[in-house]
């Protein structure tokens, strides 16, 4: 490979590393050469920007010197899509695959994988991480992901020390914290961080609105701050639902899918991926595009979607293809309209890639699987809620998470603009949408817990000792020591104050911190002590109106009503001279006992 500012000129074997017909970018250069000097790298750029470029390199030479190189990646979808550029590059002899749906070549010196394969291989001490040279972890940031994130720190710290990791990433502002612990788990790990996007991206704003004819579509951002126009336009459906009471009164709505698609094309932004976080709502907005007869493909494109769609699913039968409707999913294909999602069956998945890829489909309705590294560019992306459901509730998307979705928006070499759409919505206020695009910072932090499995393979291979210090070694307790530091300064501020308070409480009449204990001492001892006034406050609970009781310094006096305040009850007496008083369990020596009876007038009304 040429670099325009080589560390040093190694000497390679056969096969040569490979060469680009275009010049490298300087974060590149810089990993490539970080590469070369011996050392781990942890490559930070945006989606889109050429980070793949790096781990090619790290396979070459993998290569080139009789190594192996293992590339793994957090969905199958993004495996099946790694293996076939890498066969096409290196040659199906050289490259395998290993997902849960697929075992080809498992003994290639170049395999691609996801991230639990490895793990297990890890685990099991596999024979076939002999030789290993060189680990991608493409999407390493995934190992915030609350479910499957621990298997990239396992991963990071069971390796053998001498395999050297390529970790890629989205932009994060922590990937200098991550390089360190990935230094401190494995030695010298270069961070290399490109924030510059290959393709501008322009976030707009798309409203539809009940008093006119076009869509709403407004920038985001003007001039760097929220747009005054869109918040004005928001603040008017505010008031509206303020004026009017119900979601029928609101002068803004949602637009519809098939609004969405309409306009994109007639602002030729296309071709787009359509972000819904929902399979079946994946499929219904192909259904509702196809119903209102939207095409967006001609002839010839139409001839070409139903040869890759033959071609990709030749291996079903026809009574598969019927079960999976393959009718009318070809329909949408040739209409340049598809679904994605994690749901589908390869095959169909594969031909959507395939037909996008080649600018045939125009319009993709995907998940955020989507987003997850697969190489789909487009032109614009749409993101119909900035919600999504967890698994366990509903959450907000992080900055992180949007910077994921659009950075598909804009194709490099093609694109001079990328556009990310965000539509509005009565739960979303504008200014929550400005302050999302404008948010820059996106923090990794460790999902790392210990689970069964992972106890369970740790006091299998290792003893107690070593196992504890394995789990030390994660990112977790890595960030979580850096913590304890500040912790520890406001405890040692904090006793300082408290010290300085109890000196305060002493004066020459006496120790205010010794009357505090006497009292507290007091409390707990009426508290412990068996409780005579529950079985008074239960005897008082018994009492009615017009019951006539004796009251400890007062003599006989009649009950006029009765309330519980503070979990005890209070009676309201009169006595035998008229004088009314209140008394409670504290004030009797005895359980009460009723003495008679005063027959009440009707209706009665104590007060």
């Amino acid at each position: 490979m040429s670099r325009s500012e080589p560390a040093s000129e190694p000497v390679w074997k056969t096969p040569a590393p490979p060469s680009y017909d275009f010049e490298l970018d300087d974060f590149q250069r810089r990993a490539i050469a970080a590469l070369d000097e011996g050392s781990s790298v942890l490559v930070a750029a945006p989606t889109g920007s050429g980070k793949t470029v790096v781990a090619e390199h790290a396979v070459a030479e993998a290569l080139a010197s009789g190594g192996k190189a293992f590339y793994t990646t957090p969905i199958k979808a993004l495996s099946n899509q790694k293996y076939g550029d890498l066969a096409r590059r290196h040659g199906a002899d050289a490259v395998g695959l290993l997902t849960g749906d697929n075992a080809i070549n498992s003994d290639a010196p170049v395999v691609v994988m996801t991230t639990e394969v490895l793990r297990n291989m890890i685990y099991a001490s596999s024979p076939a991480l002999r030789d290993l040279r060189y680990v991608v972890l493409d999407e390493v940031h995934y190992l915030q992901d609350h479910y499957r994130g621990p298997v990239w720190e396992e991963v990071i710290v069971h390796l053998a020390p001498e395999v050297r990791l390529v970790c890629l990433s989205a932009t994060v502002s922590n990937a200098e914290e991550l390089a360190d612990w990935i230094s401190t788990v494995r030695g010298k790990t270069e961070a290399v961080i490109e924030e510059r996007r290959p393709v501008e991206l322009r976030n707009l704003y798309m409203a539809a609105d009940r008093s006119a004819e076009r869509l709403h579509l407004l920038p985001v951002l003007v001039d760097g701050r929220a747009n005054p126009e869109a918040t004005r336009l928001d603040a008017s459906a505010t008031r509206g639902r303020q004026r009017f009471g119900d979601r029928g009164g609101r002068r803004l709505h949602t637009p519809r899918r098939v609004e969405v698609a309409d306009r994109l094309e007639e602002e030729s932004m296309l071709p787009a991926i359509y972000f819904i976080f929902s399979r079946n709502a994946c499929n219904d907005a192909v259904t509702q595009c196809l119903d209102a007869g939207i095409r967006l493909t001609s002839v010839e494109e139409r001839a070409r979607i139903r040869s890759l769609c033959d071609e990709r699913t030749a291996a079903l039968s026809d009574a598969d293809l019927d079960v999976l409707g393959f009718d009318r999913w070809l329909a949408g294909m040739e209409a340049g309209i598809a679904s994605h999602h994690a749901g589908m069956v390869p095959p169909f998945k594969e031909a959507v890639e395939a037909c996008f890829s080649a600018g045939l489909v125009k319009l993709v309705f995907a998940t955020e699987t989507l987003a997850l590294g697969i190489n789909m560019p487009a032109r614009a992306v749409v993101v119909e809620k900035l919600s999504k459901f967890t698994g366990e509730r509903h959450a907000s998307l992080t900055p992180g998470e949007y910077t994921q979705l659009t950075g598909r928006a804009g194709r490099r070499g093609i694109d001079e603009l990328g556009y990310a759409v965000v539509l509005w919505s009565p739960f979303v206020t504008f200014e929550q949408v400005a302050s999302l695009v404008s948010n820059r910072t996106s923090v990794i932090s460790s999902s790392f817990r210990p689970t069964y499995n992972m106890a369970a393979n740790l006091v299998r291979r290792y003893p107690a000792d070593v196992a504890h210090h394995l789990i030390n070694l994660s990112f977790a307790q890595y960030q979580a020591d850096r913590d304890v530091v500040r912790l520890e300064r406001r405890l040692d501020r904090a006793e300082a104050r408290l010290a300085d308070a109890r000196s305060d409480l002493v004066c020459e009449r006496g120790d205010a911190v010794e009357h505090l204990r006497l009292v507290r001492r007091l409390n707990e001892a009426r508290a412990t002590r068996p409780s005579s006034n529950r079985l008074v406050d239960d005897a008082l609970q018994r009492l009615r109106p017009g019951d006539v009781i004796r009251v400890p310094g007062n003599g006989p006096a009649v009950i006029i009503s009765s309330t519980a305040r503070r979990g005890t009850s209070q009676l309201r007496l009169i006595t035998g001279n008229r004088r009314r008083i209140s008394a409670g369990a504290a004030d009797f020596d005895e359980l009460p006992e009723r003495i008679g009876t005063v027959e009440l007038p009707a209706p009665y009304a104590p007060n």
